[in-house]
């Protein structure tokens, strides 16, 4: 059967979608398949600037582009070589032998098994937090504003152990500069050097020494002590990142170091982020669904602290996880760029184009989820997600270039509502929450919550370890 031309979305006749694109993008996604189908062209810009892509919905032609023909859809696009410029060359953005050899390298430090031990330091981070809402009356909260807090502490305190409060302070001041810099250069189809005084190139590039020193400095602290030979027993992150070593790969050097660090802090607070926020709103507008899953906590711990072996015994944790993710993906497109020709899902994609697959739209798909809108965690019982596509849900990515670290998202945002749902009632007070869409999304504004405590538990037996 010969491939399908595929569809071009209507638009203007000089922009193209352009405008929509700027003002409504997840929208203009959604409506781009209601319309034309699972695989579309969208053109963006005037003649001679025109941006082409080839945005595919469905879960079959997902699957095809990350994973059955990883190896013809590249991250060597715009985007990602913007992201290579800003924040090094990590796992998120490295190519080839280069992203080979770092996943070898740290695929063992972020097995379920080995981020289980930082389940201490999650479990702190979220007594901490928990303290502050008490001490401002605990009453309230904004869970934008605090989660983002919550997960930066989370990563620096694991990243750089006793340094972590320095570390956060400068990644909540410089991260967000960075990633809206980076986007607004990737979706450009024109740039100014990066070293052309602009303000926006100096803001960029002010926050980009003040991360780069800051890692640079870590890494000197670690070389030139016993801690970075493990003699002391030091066990955050970036230690066990100098430490790593594989059979036929070389130790990753200073300048590796600090990409991958980088990598971590962009990753490993901004997605974590907008999933607790966006699980905990939504629990917060769902008071049985919340209740349900309060009581299968408190069987499972009874008031105490939870720790990793606990959390088999909490399936629900993972459900509510799970469609919060699905109704709300971090990153609501994963960008990649054909080598060669490719048929995707039936259609005809030709060479050198940009392809952008696109949880956003897949995980309301409704050929994979009925009533796509509904928040219903029991679409991942067992029984109802076992017929599935497998990449009807991929928030995290998939196929060789998959999130090495999502069993670690997934231990911390566990534990953190778990604690939570011990502790507090939350009530919603948000019916709508607008979305700013970067690199990736998050509520434009505040998402406030009441907070009522649940009962004798939630103080004294919480804060046993």
């Amino acid at each position: 059967m010969n491939p399908i031309e595929v569809p071009t979305a209507s638009g203007l006749p000089l922009l193209g979608s352009m405008l929509d694109l700027g003002r409504d993008p997840l929208g203009t996604y959604e409506r781009a398949r209601k319309e034309h189908g699972d695989v579309v062209r969208i053109v963006s810009g005037p003649p001679g600037l025109r941006t082409e892509i080839y945005f595919v919905f469905s879960a079959e032609g997902a699957q095809q582009v990350l994973a059955s023909q990883a190896a013809n859809f590249r991250k060597d696009d715009a985007f990602s070589m913007e992201m290579r410029e800003t924040f090094g060359n990590g796992l998120l953005s490295s190519l080839d032998e280069d992203h080979l050899r770092q996943r070898r390298l740290l695929s063992p430090l972020f097995t379920k098994r080995k981020v289980a031990e930082y389940a201490r330091a999650v479990c702190d981070e979220v007594d901490a937090m928990c303290g502050e809402w008490e001490a401002d009356g605990g009453t309230g909260a904004d869970l934008n504003e605090d989660m983002s807090r919550l997960t930066v502490r989370m990563i620096t305190r694991i990243l750089f152990g006793s340094d972590a409060e320095e570390a956060a302070a400068v990644v909540r001041r410089c991260m967000p500069v960075l990633g809206t810099y980076t986007l607004k250069r990737g979706l450009m189809p024109v740039n100014l050097p990066r070293s052309f005084p602009t303000a926006a190139n100096r803001r960029a590039s002010a926050a980009q020494a003040e991360l780069y020193a800051l890692c640079d400095r870590f890494i000197d602290q670690r070389r030139g002590s016993s801690d970075a030979t493990g003699k002391d027993g030091a066990d955050d992150l970036l230690t066990l990142l100098i430490n790593a070593r594989s059979d036929e790969d070389t130790p990753l050097t200073d300048r590796e170091l600090r990409d991958q660090a980088l990598v971590f802090l962009l990753a490993g607070s901004d997605t974590t982020a907008t999933s607790l926020t966006f699980a905990m709103h939504l629990l917060a507008r769902h008071q049985d669904v919340q209740d349900s899953t309060r009581a299968e906590v408190l069987a499972a711990l009874g008031g105490r602290r939870p720790t990793p072996k606990d959390l088999d015994a909490i399936p629900a944790l993972e459900r509510v996880l799970k469609e919060a993710m699905r109704l709300y993906p971090a990153a609501p497109v994963l960008i990649r760029r054909a080598a060669q020709a490719a048929v995707i899902d039936g259609y005809a994609i030709p060479a050198g184009s940009y392809v952008y697959v696109c949880p956003w739209v897949t995980h309301r798909h409704p050929s994979y989820w009925p009533d796509p809108e509904r928040f219903d965690p029991d679409r991942f019982l067992p029984a109802q997600a076992s017929d599935r596509s497998r990449y009807a849900w991929f928030p995290l990515g998939g196929g060789p270039r998959s999130c090495i670290g999502n069993h670690f998202a997934m231990l911390q945002m566990k534990l953190a509502v778990a604690m939570f749902l011990q502790r507090y009632r939350f009530t919603g007070l948000e019916e709508e929450v607008p979305l700013e869409v970067g690199v990736t999304i998050r509520a434009a504004r505040s998402v406030t919550c009441r907070l009522a405590p649940v009962g004798p538990l939630s103080a004294d037996a919480l804060s046993s370890a």
